[in-house]
This record gives C-alpha cells, sequence and structure tokens, in this order.
C-alpha cells in the first residue's frame, strides 16, 4: 500500500512547497501529490488554486503574472512558489510523483517536461502519474504519450470515473475515500485499475481504508500510515 503525501507534507508544512516535499521525503514516503498550474509565460507552477491569494502574500491569477513576478511572493513569509521542474530536481527519482492538472492550459508542457526528463535524465516512467479532475487533460496526455501513467480523478461517480479509465487505459483511479467500500475497490482492482484514495487524515479512517485493501492513500500526514 503506498503512502503518497498530499501536496508534500500538508500536515507539517506549507502545502506544495519544497520544504514540504521534502518533509514528505524524510517521512520515507513512496510518492508525493501536487498541483499544477501555467503561469503567465508558461511557466508549469506548482500551486493548488489558480490564484495565489490564499497561500501567498500577493494576489492575482497564476496563468495573469510571470514566472518572475510569481517567484517575488512569499509563502508564510519565507517560501517561494516553485516550478515542476524544481519539484523533480528535489525528488530527484526518490519517489513516485503524482502531478494532478488543475488546467488543461499545462497539459502539453507536464507531458514534455516528463519526457524531458525520462530522455535526458534516465528517468523512468513509472515514477510518474498523471492525475485529474479534467477528463479532457487526461485524453490528452493519453494522446500525447501512452507510456505515461494516467490517474482519473472523481469524487462523486465511482462507474463514471471506471469506465473512463478503462477507455483511455489508465493506471488507477483516484476517489475520494468516502466513495469506497471493501467490495468496489475490489471490484475496480478485478478491472485491472490500481486504487489511489484521497485525502485521508484522521487515524480512524486510515485504519479503516487499509482494511480495503487499497492500493495507495493519499494524506496530508504520511507519517500515519
Amino acid at each position: 500500500m503506498l503512502k503518497i503525501g498530499h501536496r508534500g507534507a500538508k500536515g507539517y508544512e506549507p502545502e506544495n512547497t519544497l520544504v514540504s516535499f521534502q518533509k514528505a521525503i524524510d517521512l520515507q514516503v513512496d510518492g508525493i501529490e501536487l498541483d499544477v498550474h501555467l503561469s503567465a509565460d508558461g511557466e508549469i507552477i506548482v500551486i493548488h488554486d489558480e490564484t495565489i491569494d490564499r497561500t501567498t502574500n500577493g494576489k492575482g491569477f497564476v496563468k495573469a503574472l510571470s514566472l518572475h513576478k510569481l517567484k517575488a511572493f512569499r509563502i508564510e513569509g519565507k517560501y517561494q512558489i516553485p516550478t515542476l521542474h524544481e519539484v523533480f530536481d528535489l525528488v530527484n527519482q526518490d519517489c513516485l510523483i503524482n502531478i494532478e492538472l488543475k488546467s488543461f492550459e499545462a497539459t502539453d508542457k507536464v507531458v514534455s517536461l516528463i519526457e524531458k526528463y525520462v530522455t535526458k535524465k534516465g528517468w523512468k516512467y513509472d515514477r510518474f502519474l498523471v492525475s485529474s479532475f479534467d477528463w479532457n487533460a487526461l485524453q490528452q496526455v493519453a494522446f500525447l504519450n501512452d507510456k505515461i501513467p494516467i490517474g482519473v480523478l472523481t469524487e462523486t461517480d465511482l462507474d463514471l470515473a471506471l469506465a473512463f479509465a478503462k477507455f483511455i487505459q489508465a493506471k488507477s483511479i483516484h476517489p475520494h475515500f468516502k466513495l469506497l467500500t471493501k467490495e468496489n475497490t475490489g471490484k475496480i482492482q478485478e478491472k485491472g485499475l490500481q486504487v489511489f484514495t484521497w485525502t485521508v487524515n484522521e487515524a480512524e479512517d486510515i485504519q479503516k481504508i487499509k482494511t480495503f485493501n487499497v492500493n495507495g492513500i493519499i494524506t496530508d500526514f504520511p507519517n500515519r500510515i
């Protein structure tokens, strides 16, 4: 059962920062999960929201700001917003990287960056997993490079997610943990798909989900698993 740090180790360090990803690695995760948007100048920015308002001392839409401007803002007074290639360099194949596409526009660039690390730096495709609620973006990933593992995110309809996952030959389904039972987890796995569930933080929920034999748990507190 893979232990995947949600936005790094969000329970301990500011989400989607290099220090948060390092904390997750220090807690011996099998993987980290992160979110990406594109900047105004086409850089892949690791941030959850479409604006910087909640997590930084600045305001504005990520897609309206250049990388230079984004780098000038601070998270909790001291941390910069990272780029995806900075996270890749930090992780350096120590664990799986689950990239959640928050905007369709980021899709082609993310695929290109993964390909660069595979062809130029000797990474393996199985060190990556691209997920999204935007299933059009996932279809685009499959179209551009069918070697990149895909995870289908859902918080509403498991059956629809399963059908779509089979259609695009995804590796996994990423359901909200409250959608899962031991029975439906088993049925998904019987179809050849893995189950990575999110965001499971409370000890009793973690123990319950473990009994379902999911393939991975995405959590703010990786050391609780």
